[in-house]
């Protein structure tokens, strides 16, 4: 009997060669280290040279040298993390938020770096940064005075840049004069003739409706600006003024904390509010005006960013923060401590910026 016929196992088709930048360098008919220049921009290359080696790799269909394997060769990721407090939504909806990471994304670009935005939410479970190699480590936004990710961050050796927090002699940091810069803005409205006055407060760090605190309550700040925001209004105002945190620092808890301030009797209400952000002092506003109260006639208002918001019908009193030139200053500091420097924390200046949401006291 004849045994039954074995059909042979199917052969696998081969996998295509990868095409390397060898392969380029030889149909263009230049060194491999000329080819190398050509992709990376970083070398002097003549024109027709440059033409060759592009037209050999689109025939071979060749995407450019590895970036991985470029950076292992560099001992770089070529990646700097940029963290973000809490959920990056609030950071999305915040002018003064964008601007700053505009300007950080400028200087990391002109680094040839890119920016893997991460959300740090206070506590190390999960650990955003324990899956990912970066370069350094950029906090460019208001945060909590500590953070879990410094002492993970410090183990890897990693070097850190900060926009006051988080608060730690490993970071370096872009310093502004918060509370110098709040009581100017104070002063300002002392300077109209206004006596009584209130505060709206940024998040202190813990989590409940818009309210009013008192002073011996900063002390247990978790974040930095916002108390020292406040040290600074009470420096001109008193220590009795009145001072109301908001849940967010957005429109809608501006909105809130100008009702609980304005919704009083007349001899009760405030004249002047120093608000610690633009999006505040604007839901400020709203709430004065959906009280039939004008401003600055009624209230004067004051903001912290000097955002555009044009939607606004006042062109705010505000201090002046500029949003995409601290980006680019964090971006640069990270650039120095990724050379070898150690340049130390510099500082940002900021100006009040006097417009029609102030007056004297009608």
């Amino acid at each position: 009997m004849t045994p039954p016929r074995q059909t042979p196992p199917t052969r696998r088709a081969q996998p295509p060669r990868k095409v390397t930048l060898r392969d380029v360098a030889e149909l263009a008919g230049v060194s491999i280290s000329t080819a190398s220049l050509v992709f990376s921009g970083k070398g002097p290359v003549a024109t027709s040279t440059a033409e060759r080696v592009h037209a050999a790799a689109t025939e071979l269909a060749y995407a450019g040298p590895d970036p991985l394997a470029s950076s292992l060769r560099q001992g770089r990721s070529g990646t700097v993390a940029v963290i973000v407090e809490d959920r990056l939504l609030h950071a999305f909806r915040d002018p003064f938020a964008l601007s700053v990471l505009d300007g950080l994304a400028q200087e990391l670009d002109a680094m040839g770096t890119s920016m893997l935005l991460l959300a740090d939410h206070g506590d190390t479970q999960p650990n955003p940064l324990a899956t990912h190699a970066v370069d350094a480590a950029v906090f460019p936004l208001c945060g909590r005075t500590d953070s879990p990710l410094v002492e993970h961050l410090l183990a890897r050796g990693i070097p850190m840049v900060g926009a006051g927090a988080p608060l730690d002699g490993a970071v370096t940091h872009v310093v502004v004069d918060e509370r110098g810069a709040s009581a100017a803005a104070t002063q300002h409205l002392v300077d109209l003739g206004h006596e009584r006055l209130a505060h709206v407060l940024m998040p202190l760090g813990i989590r409940r409706p818009t309210h009013r605190v008192e002073a011996t309550e900063l002390e247990h700040a978790a974040y930095p600006d916002a108390r020292e925001r406040a040290h600074g209004f009470l420096d001109v105002a008193g220590p009795r003024a009145t001072l109301v945190e908001a849940e967010q620092p957005d429109v809608e808890q501006g909105e809130a904390a100008g009702r609980l301030l304005l919704d009083v009797a007349v001899h009760e209400r405030p004249t002047g509010i120093v608000a610690q952000s633009d999006l505040l002092a604007a839901g400020v506003i709203r709430a004065a005006e959906l009280l039939g109260l004008r401003v600055p006639e009624d209230v004067s208002v004051t903001g912290f960013d000097g955002v555009d918001l044009p939607w606004l019908d006042h062109r705010l009193t505000t201090i002046e923060q500029p949003g995409e030139a601290k980006g680019r200053l964090l971006g640069e500091l990270a650039r120095r401590l990724l050379a070898g420097e150690t340049p130390g924390d510099q500082p940002l200046e900021v100006t009040l910026r006097v417009g029609d949401s102030t007056s004297g006291p009608g």
